[in-house]
């Protein structure tokens, strides 16, 4: 609804307003799916963001789950190839702060997300982890 709003405010046409209204919508791992192709790059820029830099908590020995792997995330970018149309999440992650069995457990319904969201994009996903193709 605030996104809505300020794109109104914006004079922004309704048939754009209402594109990146239903990307935001439909972002969520619950319940998201890439309805558009402005959703299916939003879907791939959040859930590929992962990365030591995301952390705000700075007590390691509170960490969470969520808090140990990105902060094991030492470098995230994702590479596009236009030429192959394929799209690459490149991690490399400290083992010695979390495992890569650990990033899997937690975002493993964002990379299916990512996946589909390729798809409507008529692009392939992979991931690449500490210079190993996962997928």
């Amino acid at each position: 609804m605030i996104a809505m709003h300020m794109l109104e405010t914006m004079s922004m046409p309704y048939e754009e307003v209402a594109v990146i209204c239903a990307a935001i919508g439909n972002h969520e791992e619950e319940y998201g799916e890439p309805v558009n192709q402005v959703a299916a790059a939003l879907i791939l820029a959040d859930k590929s963001d992962v990365h030591r830099s995301r952390v705000r908590n700075h007590d390691i020995a509170t960490f969470d789950i969520h808090d140990r792997v990105n902060y094991a995330a030492t470098h995230s970018f994702l590479r596009v190839d236009e030429t192959t149309r394929l799209l690459t999440l490149e991690l490399t992650i400290d083992s010695q702060v979390s495992s890569i069995m650990d990033y899997f457990e937690i975002f493993l319904t964002r990379m299916v997300m990512c996946r589909r969201a390729a798809s409507v994009l008529d692009a392939t996903f992979s991931i690449v982890i500490n210079n190993s193709r996962i997928l």
